[in-house]
């Protein structure tokens, strides 16, 4: 009898590449680094146990039982006094693992912030540039911890914008690194990279095409080439192949089947996110997280699927593009939802959503479930960030691009694509298909093995129609690499901003088991009047997501906090932004370079939502809250939560009477969060959402594509993702991306069946 397969219980790690080299940086380079980053996180020992009085922060025994005192009354099932002593001794900087990252992590950033970090870390290795940045003469790397751990609070107090931002750089390194490679950290939270009854979903068998070496171009005709596989690019892959269609679908990355999702940080930023990491806006506000894989963004986003509102719709239209008021439209919607079982009846509300939910009933506003793309799924997951294992949320790669297969479509993972190639026809170009390089993977069917040592070929596809769906930020560029001129290319790029307020609870929550968004208040939503303003949300809480930006004033600080991150919960005021910004690529290595900074109008808006968080966390029994507000301290609960018991006794006795939001420390609180708003430059916003750098218009002159979604001034090529929505969608963007592709995409079909007939006349 064959041996039983032995089941996955935990999901199969993807075997990572050797960091890249960093040009210029040396030994000294990485030695003063990690000096710095061991002082963000410090091992923290009692005096009577110091091995290492260079690199160990002292503290009293008496300091440590006070510590420990607090961590008792806030923790709940808080550590044993031993291995309490041992979280705080914990020092990951030394290890290889964190080693690596980090110099994995400086690997990935672009050639202009390595060589800003580079001459930074070389100026505070010497006595004269250690002098005039940090007040020492000795270099950094030779300094006790103690004193750069002064250091770094001297950068963050400093009224010179630079050393904030400074400081803010390496601190949110030194917490990203700590949070994955401290094992305490993670057991003491009870965290795991998957769920303990991790069961991986189905594999789709995808063929995707295979190049042998040759040093002559691989020449492939097609119908249809759709550069992307994200979810605008999957469903028209589905739409066309369907219709009858040859199909090829390009993704410049790979696919990874259930088994091997989620992945760990590490690998997720590897395989999985644009940039191999978070990138960030050109002034350094912003965080923006985008997909870059075989399914792009509906690989790496939530499950949420919020269609569009009507006054957006009115609005789109009322700019000329009628068709968003069209009951097809609303059919397009229709379809797309239904494919991916898009519903609210099997959702099961995690603490975070239950804090919108029943928050906002006690304050009258309005609040709802949010549709799941679950497929009548329960799909209590809150690790969909790195890839969703139990294949559940139906994704591209796991609902679309499967029945575009099925229909006879064929798929090229790892190619980039250099441009669209065009003829000439009675004054247009006429895109006639696509060139690109396309890398295999390593022998053993991963990455391990350098890109120079795996097959390399250029490869050209010949097609009748191109259709761009590489997302809002990577579309634009292939435009312009492929030499349209259009001003309007890359511009009118919208963002969603958010601001995040943290919370903790008396309780154990264990913010990332459940549903990432299931929940949505949208009373904030159209402050102006004009369809713009925020709504409130939960976020991803993954440790390293929820507390790379927690507040810090001192490792001891930083520390206890983070011990409490299983009682945490992360709250999101997410804004539709009136003002944009605009994407380009950078000069050193044609990667997307954003211009943006959040306007005072929508940091306005921005403000309103934070405001109500706190009144959602405060009313909900929120222990202790940070706003997201720079230089706001948080705010700690001093009276006892009132109960039911307390509520019956108001009615005989006013002592007991609950003023809820009323309570004057409370209410000082936030009239000083609404005095000093968000202008500050070290306020952090983060992106998850990228829309309208392709923006569609009624007229040429106003935007990139027709209203059918074909570029202007060009014949067969389309754009279908979120590059071409008109302004900010307002909902997380999926439904409205998909629904538009499903249009464009059929628009496409006709116009090939119509060419056709009239070919065979």
């Amino acid at each position: 009898m064959a041996d039983e397969p032995v089941p996955i219980t935990t999901p199969i790690p993807v075997i990572l590449p050797r960091p890249r080299k960093v040009e210029g940086f040396s030994q000294e380079h990485w030695r003063t680094l990690f000096a710095l980053l061991d002082a963000v996180t410090p091992s923290i020992v009692i005096d009577s146990e110091v091995t290492d009085s260079q690199n160990q922060l002292r503290i009293t025994e008496a300091q440590c039982l006070e510590a420990y005192e607090y961590t008792k009354k806030n923790v709940r099932n808080a550590p044993d006094y031993e291995n309490f002593k041992a979280y705080l001794r914990s020092r990951p900087v030394n290890t290889p693992k964190y080693i690596e990252y980090t110099k994995r992590f400086v690997g990935h950033l672009p050639k202009s912030s390595q060589k800003d970090l580079g001459r930074l870390l070389a100026l505070i290795n010497t006595q004269v540039g250690s002098l005039l940045a940090t007040g020492y003469r000795l270099p950094v790397q030779k300094q006790p911890l103690h004193v750069r751990e002064a250091i770094f609070q001297s950068w963050d107090h400093s009224w010179i914008r630079v050393f904030p931002q400074v400081a803010s750089v390496f601190m949110i390194m030194g917490k990203l690194a700590f949070t994955q490679f401290n094992p305490l950290f993670r057991e003491l939270n009870d965290y795991t990279d998957a769920t303990e009854d991790y069961k991986p979903g189905p594999t789709f068998d995808y063929k995707f095409m295979q190049f042998p070496t040759g040093n002559e171009p691989a020449t492939i005709n097609v119908d249809v080439v759709i550069v992307g596989s994200g979810c605008g690019g999957a469903v028209c892959a589905q739409v066309l192949a369907e219709a009858g269609h040859d199909v090829l679908v390009v993704d410049k990355g790979y696919y990874f089947p259930p088994s091997q999702l989620p992945m760990d940080t590490e690998a997720a930023n590897e395989f999985l996110f644009e940039g191999k990491s978070v990138l960030q806006t050109d002034d350094r506000s912003m965080t923006i997280v985008a997909g870059s894989n075989w399914g792009g963004g509906g690989t790496i986003n939530w499950s949420v699927s919020l269609p569009l509102q009507g006054y957006v719709r009115q609005e789109w239209a009322d700019a000329g593009l009628d068709f968003f008021t069209t009951h097809e439209f609303q059919r397009s919607l229709d379809r797309v939802c239904n494919f991916m079982g898009v519903s609210d009846e099997h959702i099961r509300h995690n603490h975070g959503a239950q804090v919108i939910l029943e928050g906002a009933r006690k304050l009258g506003w309005h609040a709802k479930a949010c549709p799941q793309n679950t497929n009548g799924a329960e799909h209590y997951c809150g690790r969909c960030y790195h890839g969703c294992g139990t294949a559940e949320k139906q994704g591209p790669a796991v609902c679309w691009l499967p029945a575009a297969s099925r229909a006879g479509a064929r798929f090229i993972e790892g190619i980039e694509v250099s441009r669209v190639l065009f003829a000439k026809q009675s004054g247009l170009n006429k895109a006639i298909g696509i060139v690109g390089k396309w890398t295999s993977r390593d022998e053993n069917g991963g990455f391990q093995a350098p890109e120079s040592e795996r097959i390399q070929r250029t490869v050209k596809i010949n097609a009748k129609k191109v259709i761009v769906s590489c997302g809002a930020l990577q579309s634009p560029l292939l435009l312009m690499r492929s030499g349209l001129k259009n001003h309007q290319i890359g511009k009118n790029l919208h963002l969603h901003p958010t601001i995040g307020v943290r919370a903790t609870f008396d309780k154990d929550i264990r913010g990332w088991e459940g549903g990432i968004i299931t929940s949505v208040c949208t009373t904030f939503e159209n402050l102006d009047g004009k369809g713009h303003g925020v709504k409130l949300e939960t976020s991803v809480m993954l440790p390293y997501v929820l507390l790379h930006n927690h507040p810090y004033q001192n490792g001891l600080q930083w520390k206890l906090d983070a011990l409490r991150a299983r009682q945490m919960n992360n709250f999101i005021s997410l804004c539709r932004d009136r003002d944009a910004g605009r994407v380009y690529p950078d000069p050193d290595d044609a990667r997307p370079r954003v211009a943006y900074t959040t306007s005072a109008f929508d940091r306005s808006n921005l403000l309103v939502g934070v405001v109500a968080i706190v009144k959602l966390c405060y009313i909900q029994g929120a222990t202790e809250i940070w706003s997201g507000v720079p230089s706001i301290p948080s705010f700690k609960r001093t009276k006892p939560l009132s109960t039911d018991v307390d509520a019956a006794a108001a009615i005989y006795d006013e002592k007991n009477f609950d003023l809820g939001i009323n309570d004057p420390d409370f209410s000082a609180w936030v009239k000083l969060i609404e005095k000093t708003g968000l202008n500050s430059p070290l306020a952090a916003f983060a992106c998850a959402h990228q829309m309208g750098s392709c923006k569609m218009s009624a007229k040429p002159k106003d935007g990139v594509v027709d209203p059918k979604g074909k570029v202007w001034g060009t014949e067969n090529l389309y754009v279908a993702d979120a590059s071409v929505f008109p302004s900010a969608s307002g909902v997380n963007p999926m439904i409205t991306n998909q629904a538009i592709a499903d249009y464009i995409s059929s628009g496409v079909s006709r116009e090939l069946k119509s060419g056709g007939l009239r070919a065979s006349l």
